[in-house]
């Protein structure tokens, strides 16, 4: 593995110094000081004078709650500076969007200001706080109960100190609470870091408790912002900025970043912002970037404020942008007012700002619903449009002329066994790699590195297995469908659960495929990526329905050549836009790891890592899935016209493996040079998985772009087609003709397409879960379901043609344990996803081959001795 690693590391690198070298960005691009946000003004905040700081804010059930607070009320003669502070228990609730008014009439046990606070899926969780005699150390979730319409608290157990003036984030359900006072005054901030588990976890110290996890490594800190989002890698927790006392007795503003990993249990220094934020807010934006819409800056600690008074010029309006992938901050542009000491809230795409402190001792009831302009919008033209118009025609055009040639189901399934070697090739590669490839591969290699890589190219690895052992069993039996074989070898009974596995697993296939090409369409046009899915699989079922096999084989070919010449000319186009061409992109990539290959990791825990052994044992199992479960592979190479042609498909997709592999994890490398170089052009709102639509969208010049676009669709049709042609073809085989519920040739190919039909409207209904915020990478969650579904399917495929022992009694227990191993692997452990493939294949031939020896000898034909 060394070997190869040392082998493809310099080709990467290599191939990238080839490419065009210019500093140039053209023109079609979103200015980076642009309009970035909307902000639009919701009904202002009832209750005490002009609003409240400190409050505990947060969304459950669709509802805004504030909650608490504190102000200086206001004399009657207007002067607010010879008061005390105020501390409020009301609650105010706003039904998002926040169109109507708000509800009051509710209240907190006690007055209370200045805790940390966090919004979860079961409600709001607010920790400590200032009551104005004291800082608290209780904590309660406060939630939306739906069926009397009134705010409900519930007490969780109390921290290990009193706290306030600290900061709150969750990720899930295990609510993480850093920094902040445990007294009165600044001087007696901490750097101490807790966590509890709201549904209960096997952390030493119990479910429901309060955990106490390694320190910030930086200074004690109070009025900082502490955030959840994204790394690429995982769901971190970020901490901003704040103030903290120094040696003299003096405030210092700070401006250091924090990033801790759960996985790792540790902290890592990231970028500093550009100037220190204290007292400001931070909430997730889409699935990499940090808003942080307000905060105070070092020179309001200089400000007289005595002298001043209410002639304060109040917060700078500077709002900020990090991203946590690229790890860069921009500026965000001008906010209406300042809003220091209150927390942001984000909701369904849009960050939520309500009260806060404007300027010392005066508050405002101003609330706001932020949403983000994306870089993309309206930057497809006319021209754009008519090129992938055209495209999508041609492609439909394709199923219409293929529709004649269509007289039997054969001709539907197979193609009468006369498709080109060549043309079966490029269908094999397209379906085995363009699904994911042209979007999800380079996102990956964007917001991570290049240790999946290495699966891929276990694909030419694994091919010798698919030539000489499967092909030949497969061919000499004339199947139309793979699973026939295990009928044959086994029982009927074993084919027909194989087949209904296969068929569940096409349709996740084409929902996540679906969900990609929504996802890119939705980066370009005024389409939302639900209805972009929609569109995207009404497409594909017209053309695979009409035309069968061939129809699909044949685009799939075309859509190759579209899809490897789209990412040729982006490849060029991004990197003559990287200051220092090849050189710049390979510098910037050294420097930040983005080259990394191998997890050189054999330790117990490397079983839940990427680590070296894992994604070469997890490249391995996945690709014998393939080639001998999967029947969209299979059905490629019985549609030649005999051994010899099948065989070179198959070569021909293992050669085109290589290149394509370096090409598109480049892609995603390329990628994160030129966002790290330029991240003012990078979308807050957006899934990581639409970068490269991104670039497309705002970098290429116009008609280009439509071209492009087409070649996204080439890459999520070849797989959609695909999918639905093989999963149709399982079920007349392996189902209605087995039990003969379609005797003649019509009535099959009619049945055929009816099932094909199916296949893609409900594939496209998946699509439609695929596109939520919360999935962060389709491609895990595409070789996830590959291990989970097809796993166990190679292990039995193997144990008939390797072993003469194994019967069908043994095949069913094998299938039926080894599924059941994965599910309790996938939702009881911690074990990596990309070795559910290895341990379904290894499971169910174990179990298939033992369990055998303790049943009643069957079929045992056509395997090895």
């Amino acid at each position: 593995m060394k070997g190869v690693i040392h082998t493809v590391r310099p080709l990467l690198i290599c191939f990238l110094c080839l490419l065009p070298h210019s500093g140039s960005i053209v023109a079609r691009q979103a200015g980076e000081a642009g309009e970035r946000f909307r902000w639009q003004a919701l009904p202002a905040l009832p209750g005490p004078d002009d609003g409240v700081a400190g409050a505990f804010v947060g969304i459950s059930n669709g509802m805004l709650m504030v909650a608490g607070g504190a102000n200086f009320p206001v004399l009657p003669g207007g002067d607010r500076w010879e008061v005390e502070k105020v501390f409020h228990r009301a609650i105010s609730v706003l039904q998002l969007p926040g169109d109507g008014e708000w509800r009051g009439g509710f209240d907190l046990s006690l007055p209370v200001a200045y805790g940390a606070v966090a919004t979860t899926a079961r409600g709001i969780i607010c920790i400590g706080g200032d009551t104005g005699d004291q800082l608290v150390q209780n904590s309660f979730l406060l939630h939306w109960n739906m069926a009397n319409e009134r705010p409900e608290t519930t007490a969780l157990p109390d921290l290990s100190v009193p706290l306030g003036y600290g900061g709150a984030a969750a990720i899930g359900d295990v609510v993480y609470v850093a920094g902040g006072q445990m007294g009165a005054h600044l001087s007696s901030a901490t750097n101490r870091f807790w966590k509890i588990d709201l549904a209960g976890t096997t952390s030493p110290g119990g479910a429901g408790v309060w955990i106490e996890l390694p320190a910030l490594p930086g200074p004690p800190r109070a009025f900082h912002a502490v955030v959840a989002q994204h790394n690429g890698f995982e769901d971190c927790i970020y901490v901003i900025g704040g103030r903290r006392v120094v040696g003299s007795g003096a405030t210092e503003a700070l401006s250091d970043v924090w990033e801790y990993a759960p996985s790792k249990g540790s902290w890592r220094r990231r970028a500093d912002s550009p100037e220190p934020i204290m007292a400001g807010t931070g909430a997730p934006l889409g699935q990499s970037h940090i808003f942080l819409p307000s905060g105070a800056d070092a020179a309001s600690l200089a400000i007289d404020v005595e002298r001043l008074r209410d002639s304060h010029h109040g917060f700078p309006r500077t709002s900020w942008l990090y991203h946590t992938i690229t790890n860069t901050w921009i500026e965000a542009g001008d906010t209406p007012a300042n809003q220091v000491t209150t927390p942001a809230v984000t909701h369904r795409g849009a960050v939520y700002l309500a009260t806060g402190e404007i300027r010392p001792r005066t508050r405002t009831n101003a609330v706001w619903r932020i949403t983000p302009v994306s870089p993309a919008e309206d930057r497809f033209g006319t021209v754009d449009y008519t090129v992938l118009g055209a495209y999508l025609l041609v492609m439909v055009g394709v199923g219409f002329w293929f529709a004649r040639h269509n007289r039997s189901a054969d001709d539907f399934f197979r193609g009468g066994q006369t498709v080109p070697w060549w043309v079966a090739g490029c269908s094999i590669f397209a379906t085995m790699l363009s699904s994911i490839t042209f979007l999800a591969i380079p996102a990956k290699a964007y917001s991570q590195d290049l240790v999946l890589l290495v699966a891929n190219l276990m694909i030419p690895v694994v091919a010798p297995l698919a030539v000489f052992l499967a092909l030949p069993f497969f061919r000499r039996m004339n199947l139309t469908s793979a699973y026939e074989y295990l009928e044959s070898r086994f029982n009927r009974a074993v084919r027909m659960i194989a087949s209904g596995l296969f068929a569940a697993f096409q349709l996740f296939r084409i929902g996540i495929v679906l969900s990609l090409a929504g996802l890119a369409l939705a980066s370009f046009t005024p389409l939302s990526p639900a209805q972009s899915v929609v569109l995207a699989g009404v497409l594909c079922v017209i053309y695979s329905t009409l035309g069968g096999l061939l129809a699909v084989v044949w685009t799939d070919t075309i859509q190759t050549f579209v899809l490897l010449g789209a990412i040729l000319f982006s490849l060029g186009l991004a990197m003559s836009q990287v200051d220092g061409g090849a050189a710049g992109v390979v510098q910037i990539a050294l420097a930040d790891g983005k080259l990394h290959f191998a997890n050189l990791d054999f330790s117990a825990n490397s079983i839940s890592m990427l680590a070296i052994w894992v994604v070469v044992l997890g490249g391995m199992g996945q690709n014998v899935s393939s080639y001998l479960a999967d029947q969209s592979v299979v059905q490629r190479y019985m549609s030649t016209p005999d051994v010899r042609t099948a065989a070179r498909s198959i070569w021909t997709n293992a050669v085109m493996v290589l290149p394509a592999s370096i090409l598109f994890f480049g892609m995603g490398t390329v990628l994160y040079a030129f966002y790290k170089t330029h991240p003012g052009l990078l979308d807050p709102g957006m899934k990581t998985d639409q970068i490269f639509p991104l670039f497309i969208a705002t970098q290429v010049p116009v008609g280009l772009a439509g071209l492009i676009v087409a070649g996204i669709f080439a890459a999520a049709q070849s797989t959609v087609s695909t999918s639905m042609n093989s999963a149709a073809t399982t079920v007349v085989t392996d189902f209605l003709q087995t039990l003969r519920i379609c005797g003649n040739v019509r009535g099959c190919l009619i049945v055929g397409r009816s099932l094909n039909l199916a296949f893609g409207v409900l594939g496209t209904l998946l699509g439609l879960l695929f596109v939520r915020p919360g999935v962060t990478s389709l491609f895990d969650s595409f070789l996830t379901l590959i291990g989970l579904f097809l796993g166990s399917l190679g292990g039995i495929f193997l144990l008939g043609m390797l072993t003469r022992r194994a019967n069908g009694g043994g095949a069913l227990c094998g299938l039926a344990l080894a599924f059941v191993l994965l599910l309790f692997v996938r939702f009881s452990t911690t074990i990596h996803w990309l070795l559910y493939a290895p341990l379904g294949v290894s499971a169910s031939f174990m179990f298939g081959y033992v369990t055998s020896l303790f049943l009643p000898n069957s079929k045992r034909q056509h395997g090895n001795s």
